[in-house]
This record gives C-alpha cells, structure tokens and sequence, in this order.
C-alpha cells in the first residue's frame, strides 16, 4: 500500500511517502518520498501558550506542497500526526482547522504515550532484522533505549520487539533555546548554560523514575539534533542519511561535538557542512539533551537512527 505519513513537530514538519508490505512477513518499508521543512511551528509556544499567526503560516505553506507530493505520487491514505507544540497551545483549533482545509483528513494530536510508540516502532523495526555478527558486531542487542529529541518535547521508550515503557518529557532544543539561552550571547555564558543542563537533569530525574531505563543495552537516538551530531562526528563534507543511519557514535564523539558546538558563534555553527540551517540556533540545547542522556546512563555510544515516528506513523497506517 502507498502511504503518506506527515509529522508536524515543534521544530519541523516532515512527509514520508512510502510503499509499505507487512503482508510478507519481512516488514519492508520503501521510501518513495522523504522531506523534512524547518517551520518552528513552536516558536514561542513555551513563552505565551499560543501558536503564532507567521509559524502557522510557515507550516500550512510547507504542508501545501506536501499535499502536492502525496497527489503527484498516489498515496492512498494519509496520516498527519502532531506532537508537542500543538498538545500545548491554546488555539490549536487553528492549526486543527488548517490541516483539515489542506489534506482532508483531521490531524491527530497525539499524547506524549502516543508518540513515543510511534517512535519505538520506526526506530526499531531496522534494527531487528539486523544480524549482530555482520552488519553490527556487539550490537543492537535488546532491550533497547529509544530517545527522539524534538523541538518541544523528548521521548523515552524501552523496549525489545514491542514499546514496554514510554514517557515524553518536556525538554526539547526549541524549548530549552526559548527558555535560556535566546539573547544570552554567542555562544551562551556559563550560566546560561547550566540553566539548561539543570532542567535537563531534573526532567532525567522523572524518567530515571517513571522508566526502566538502565535495562536497556542500546541507546537508540532519532531526530535532527541527533543526526546533525553523527554527522559531525563523522566528519561529513555534506548531510548523507545513508552514512548517518546506523552508525554508532561513541560517547567521547558526542561529548566532544556538544562541546564544540556550545563553543561556536552562530556563523561557525552555520559553516558546519551537515547543519541544517533552521538548527543553527537550536543545535547547542538538542546536542546537550543528548550529551546528558549518555552521561546519566552510562552508555559507550548511540545508535543513530534515520527511521523515526514518520515510519511508525507509516507503518500504523497498514495495520
């Protein structure tokens, strides 16, 4: 079956086309179409509780070209699923009304518990068919950590072949970049930077508690502060997904990209030839939320996944 999967984040706005097959027993998944639109539909949500009118704008522009995707291509069914931005804001039967108007189908703003199924699905379904002793020697191996860093919010989910524990935390590179560290200098103070990393650990507080975190043996990291990362770590002279998916990033890599990053201007962050330049400003709070994941946990490295919620939103489509 062709799908259309639309994720409409804090930070981005993303469509996958794609030609599902469950039927077969070997779950395949193939991109037809993958896109992704920096939109900030988040942009001051944390601050006044509202979508603004100019974000609205940015999405529903970014989600009419989608909708011309999805008809060039002959999706037959679509899904468009939103995530934090949209849970918090006061007039999102704006944002509602718009998606309605645009793709015919009502948007599902999804809970936190929602999302990171979603989340766990796509990230994981890859990795299962994986063989340990080829394509990733001492690894994944189950039960896994799957962490989705996104504009407003992060996911938690443990798990082995199903999501057994899941829990979203409101601390996401959006949010976080609002909160401390907007007008604050380039790169941010000390100060401002500990304010981040104190809210950091006290939503890891909630986790550690609410989530059994320490069985997984495999950190599973999704999103774009995470690939931009892996990328970096990498020493990629442009983004290439097929190099970023998958690849294993040891701690010390990701301690030392964060802190590189929190070094940099906003110009230096810029010349970095696998940013995307709507994280240029957001980069810094995304990188940290996943430095101190790695600290608090103890784990020697992250599986980097390109796979996320817009292939779980593709595969809950043909279930």
């Amino acid at each position: 079956m062709r799908v259309a999967a639309v994720d409409c984040g804090t930070n981005s706005v993303r469509l996958l086309v794609a030609d599902v097959d469950g039927d077969t027993g070997d779950d395949v998944i193939d991109d037809v179409e993958r896109r992704m639109e920096i939109v900030r539909l988040g942009q001051g949500v944390d601050r006044t509780g509202r979508l603004a009118p100019d974000a609205l704008e940015r999405t529903f522009k970014a989600m009419r070209a989608y909708r011309e995707l999805i008809d060039r291509h002959g999706a037959v069914r679509t899904r468009v699923v939103a995530t934090s931005a949209t849970r918090d804001a006061d007039n999102r039967q704006e944002f509602v009304d718009g998606v309605r108007e645009i793709f015919g189908v009502e948007p599902e703003v999804v809970t936190g518990a929602e999302e990171a199924e979603l989340s766990f699905t796509g990230a994981t379904k890859g990795l299962l068919r994986l063989s340990p002793e080829t394509e990733m020697p001492q690894g994944p191996l189950p039960p896994y950590l799957v962490v989705d860093i996104g504009g407003g919010s992060t996911e938690f989910v443990v798990g082995s072949e199903h999501a057994e524990a899941a829990l979203s935390v409101d601390i996401g590179c959006v949010r976080l970049t609002e909160r401390h560290l907007r007008e604050q200098g380039d790169p941010p103070p000390a100060a401002a930077l500990e304010a981040v990393v104190a809210d950091i650990e006290a939503a890891l507080d909630r986790v550690e508690a609410e989530v059994p975190v320490r069985r997984a043996r495999t950190l599973v990291g999704l999103a774009g502060s995470v690939t931009t990362v892996a990328g970096m770590a990498l020493g990629l002279p442009f983004y290439d997904s097929a190099r970023i998916h998958h690849s294993r990033i040891s701690a010390g890599q990701v301690h030392e990209v964060t802190r590189r990053l929190l070094a940099m201007t906003h110009g230096e962050r810029a010349e970095v030839p696998v940013m995307h330049p709507g994280r240029v400003d957001v980069i810094g709070s995304g990188a940290l939320i996943l430095d101190r994941i790695v600290r608090r946990f103890a784990f020697s490295q992250v599986v980097v996944s390109e796979h996320d919620i817009l292939d779980g939103i593709a595969w809950s489509i043909v279930r």
